[in-house]
């Protein structure tokens, strides 16, 4: 039995294949966009729905299913309305990729923000000045940015040294950075009320931790009382760090390493194009 393979490579199978990678790769990237977000306890529920709707579907459970359909019918809206900041994030990052650009500018502006908040945490942990700094990463901060004093100013050390001065306006709260912005200060946290934390750490440590529970937001504090460093994320708390402890979980957090063999063809092509036409 011989197999036609000019059959089997057709063109209309080529297209099916290609609409089963197209759909695993939005799949695919659906879950990468939800991961490390509050987003995800969302999204479990929406599937339970609907296996709740086919299972009470299969065993006849007539008035269970009718408020199943009523539920998956307005469930649009209210995905929309859930999943708003998420929603964002995904358009915005769809609009930023491009088949020409890379991490290049991303990486500038991270490596900015990083020696401006090392310039921030040397001054203020050697003279003891209590700081609270959080940075947004993927889960939206929106709900807490609106309970903060509207900024939207580069991040500078002079200026976030400036803002946590004992006895200014601004200094109470914490600041939150967003796209390299420092979009509010004097913004409220949620307080955690975990019984890990210890007895010794104050309102700044608790807020610290407590964002951290219910977002992967990166934050760092410093104590007013010992001058020491802190830093939280995904419900971790690292305490006493030195500089170059800071420093590499900065860099390793904000810094997009190129993985080896990756990048951007047309980008690497161009830039060698370049740099030989400059050397001819």
């Amino acid at each position: 039995m011989s197999v036609n393979w000019a059959e089997l490579v057709s063109w209309k199978n080529a297209i099916n294949i290609l609409d089963i990678l197209v759909v695993w790769y939005v799949v695919y990237k659906l879950m990468m966009l939800l991961k490390g977000t509050k987003a995800v306890q969302l999204f479990k529920g929406v599937v339970m729905i609907i296996i709740i709707k086919f299972v009470s579907w299969y065993v006849g459970l007539q008035t269970v299913s009718w408020i199943m359909n009523q539920v998956i019918n307005w469930g649009i809206i209210a995905i929309i309305v859930i999943f708003q900041p998420e929603i964002r994030r995904g358009l915005e990052h769809l609009g930023r990729g491009s088949l020409f650009l890379h991490n290049k500018k991303q990486n500038e502006d991270g490596k900015k923000m990083i020696a401006a908040l090392d310039q921030a945490i040397k001054y203020m942990s050697k003279r003891r000045i209590g700081a609270l700094i959080t940075i947004q990463m993927n889960t939206g901060l929106e709900d807490y940015i609106e309970t903060g004093i509207r900024l939207g100013a580069d991040v500078t050390g002079a200026l976030l040294i400036n803002i946590f001065i004992p006895n200014t306006p601004l200094h109470d709260g914490a600041v939150i950075i967003k796209n390299n912005k420092i979009a509010v200060a004097a913004a409220y946290l949620p307080l955690s009320e975990s019984n890990l934390i210890p007895k010794a750490l104050g309102t700044r440590h608790r807020a610290a931790v407590g964002i951290s529970e219910v977002t992967d937001a990166l934050t760092i504090v410093v104590s007013e009382e010992t001058g020491g460093v802190t830093i939280t994320k995904n419900n971790e708390l690292l305490r006493d760090l030195t500089r170059e402890d800071y420093m590499k979980l900065l860099e390793k957090e904000l810094i997009i390493a190129p993985e080896p063999g990756k990048g951007n063809r047309f980008v690497m092509l161009f830039e060698e194009m370049f740099k030989g036409g400059k050397r001819r």
